[in-house]
């Protein structure tokens, strides 16, 4: 009699990921939390919509979860201390000091980022729209991203977004382990920061266009501004429609 050979399954190596996406795709690490990003997604859609470019950019959203990388959860006295100082920089993205009550803040980004991955599966334009109105969500509307009935509510609000099948996505965990896997690659040198943009012609950009420094320890302190150039991202954008 013969028995089946159990095979174990083959361990993740996030050395051997390819963080060049194909061209017409601009690959984006971030955090919902990360007030930067927040900065570079929304100058990412207004830019592409200005450039005409809709049809031939999309932007693959792939996890930098900061707390599985600091093992704690963002402070709030970090996010709060960000708000004026970036809001000063792109007050179109939508920014206010949390406005709901102080046991709504959210704890975790994971299940928001979770959903992003999981609505690749209908579509990039799906995940991209529910990504944008997360961070909106969070950072201008003082929402609880971290429920599940909030996330399928900016979801179905979208309007690009099929919450029911989001929603099943989430109940039996098919993005969890790409989320966990991306936080595997944000662990390494590979990815510096949130945000990071990796484009087709092998080019990398971290926090595009900002430098920038801090005034006293982070949740204690505040961010300094050395220089802002937005337009960054005409060249990313135009790069990675053409190369």
């Amino acid at each position: 009699m013969t028995h089946p050979t159990s095979s174990e399954p083959t361990p993740f190596d996030p050395a051997t990921v390819d963080l060049t996406p194909p061209r017409g795709v601009v690959t984006v690490y971030s955090d919902i939390w990360c007030s930067f990003a927040h900065i570079a997604v929304h100058r990412l859609h207004t830019t592409r919509a200005r450039l005409g470019l809709a049809e031939q950019v999309s932007f693959d959203l792939r996890a930098f979860p900061l707390e599985l990388l600091n093992d704690a959860p963002s402070p709030r006295p970090g996010t709060d201390s960000e708000v004026a100082r970036m809001a000063s920089l792109e007050p179109a993205a939508g920014w206010q000091l949390w406005q709901a009550k102080d046991w709504l803040y959210p704890s975790t980004t994971l299940p928001a980022l979770e959903a992003v991955l999981a609505a690749k599966e209908q579509s990039l334009h799906a995940s991209e729209q529910l990504d944008l109105g997360l961070r909106r969500a969070f950072w201008a509307e003082s929402r609880c991203i971290s429920h599940r009935k909030v996330i399928l509510d900016v979801a179905a609000d979208s309007g690009a977004v099929d919450a029911d099948a989001l929603a099943a996505a989430l109940d039996d965990g098919r993005a969890r382990r790409t989320l966990s896997e991306h936080a595997a690659v944000s662990r390494t040198d590979r990815v510096n920061c949130s945000p990071h943009l990796f484009l087709s012609d092998g080019s990398d950009h971290a926090n595009p266009g900002i430098d920038v420094g801090w005034e006293g320890g982070y949740g204690i302190g505040w961010p300094v501004i050395a220089s802002d150039d937005p337009k960054v991202y005409e060249d990313i954008l135009l790069r990675a429609a053409t190369e």
